[in-house]
């Protein structure tokens, strides 16, 4: 069976207001630029997938926006309502940094069901994993609350969905987005069934989220792991930390299927991070992961797009995710590599950053 790619073009569409990165425009900030949430770096993706070559090696498949039903064991009717009116009537913003035009809501159910699918194909056999192309992202929504560009939260959907339907109980969340994923957090809070772990920069966004000590609460406490990293960790440490603390995890938690939050801006070139992680950092990270899902899980592992803003960068960042998800031979060479080896910390920081992450392993154990 080949792995799964799941990906709309109506995805690209979605288009919010007048940002520049991430400021509205107005007064002294000039307008132009837009939001860096902006469809290229997905595009170009999915297009550098074609020309490697890659892409006829996967099923690429679409999916139907996700139900109301499914959408409602996340977010409550009178957010959904609200959202939908506003964009039947052109569009607006509801939260933080979340605008959206006409028809914005049905692109980000879009979305969730492109997730969804994604996850349910994998529970049911049909693929041995898969890839979400999704867009908007989901990660910062909270079930009421949009914010950080994520108006639905994508994998909430999908691990909901996955439970009603009796294919899995207990999911792993391995969030490697550069910012806390936050939404997700609050979601799972109480939910001893839903391990989430976020390795973030700290105290990049949101700024009053993501610390060590939050692990959720009643039965869900222990079951939410964040781990802020300083700005500058680099590939080795960000390795360091997968195996130090997230894999162990996932092996004391024994999950029925892992999903990756995939964000990629935490690559050095990103304008919305300072992580300076490589295309082979997430290409190991993956590799990481999936041997963690083939050895507790039957390999069942999806991966979700969430966030990365170089539209030069994250192809490749992802083409080298999706070729240790399929195991391809095929590499698309990353123009960067070398400017990224010079940048990447030396031995001093790397001591500091590895005394950092052990200190959260013990903190955790």
């Amino acid at each position: 069976m080949k792995s799964a790619f799941f990906t709309d073009e109506r995805c690209f569409w979605h288009h919010g207001g007048n940002y520049v990165l991430t400021a509205p425009a107005g007064g002294y900030v000039q307008p132009g630029g837009g939001l860096p949430e902006n469809p290229e770096t997905k595009r170009r993706l999915k297009n550098l997938l074609e020309v490697t070559g890659l892409m006829a090696e996967m099923k690429v498949r679409g999916a139907e926006v996700a139900s109301r039903g499914d959408l409602l064991r996340v977010h409550p009717a009178a957010y959904l309502d609200a959202f939908k009116a506003a964009s039947d009537a052109g569009g607006g913003e509801l939260g933080l940094r979340t605008p959206f035009g006409r028809g914005g809501y049905e692109i980000a159910t879009l979305s969730a069901g492109l997730a969804t699918a994604a996850l349910l194909s994998v529970l049911r056999g049909e693929h041995p994993n898969a890839y979400a192309l999704t867009r908007p992202p989901g990660h910062h929504a909270t079930a009421d609350w949009p914010n950080g560009f994520c108006l639905i939260n994508n994998i909430a959907v999908a691990v909901r969905a996955a439970q009603a339907a009796g294919l899995a109980r207990r999911i792993a969340v391995v969030d490697w987005d550069v910012h806390h994923g936050n939404g997700t957090e609050a979601i799972f809070w109480r939910d001893p069934e839903v391990l989430t772990i976020s390795l973030h920069q700290e105290r990049n966004y949101p700024l009053d989220t993501g610390g060590v000590e939050a692990r959720g609460e009643g039965k869900g406490h222990g079951f939410n792991l964040n781990i802020p990293l300083p700005p500058g960790t680099g590939h080795e440490s960000y390795l360091e930390a997968m195996e130090r603390i997230v894999l162990p995890a996932l092996h004391r938690f024994g999950p029925d299927a892992i999903v990756v939050a995939c964000g990629y801006d935490a690559s050095a070139f990103d304008p919305l991070g300072r992580m300076v992680a490589t295309t082979k950092t997430f290409r190991a990270m993956t590799g990481q992961v999936k041997a963690a899902a083939d050895d507790l899980c039957g390999g069942r592992l999806v991966l979700v797009h969430e966030g990365g803003y170089s539209e030069m960068h994250v192809p490749f960042c992802g083409h080298a995710a999706i070729e240790a998800l399929t195991g391809s031979a095929i590499r698309a060479p990353d123009p960067l590599a070398a400017a990224l080896e010079a940048r990447q910390p030396g031995p001093e920081w790397r001591a500091h950053v590895s005394a950092h992450i052990a200190r959260l392993a013990d903190y955790f154990l």
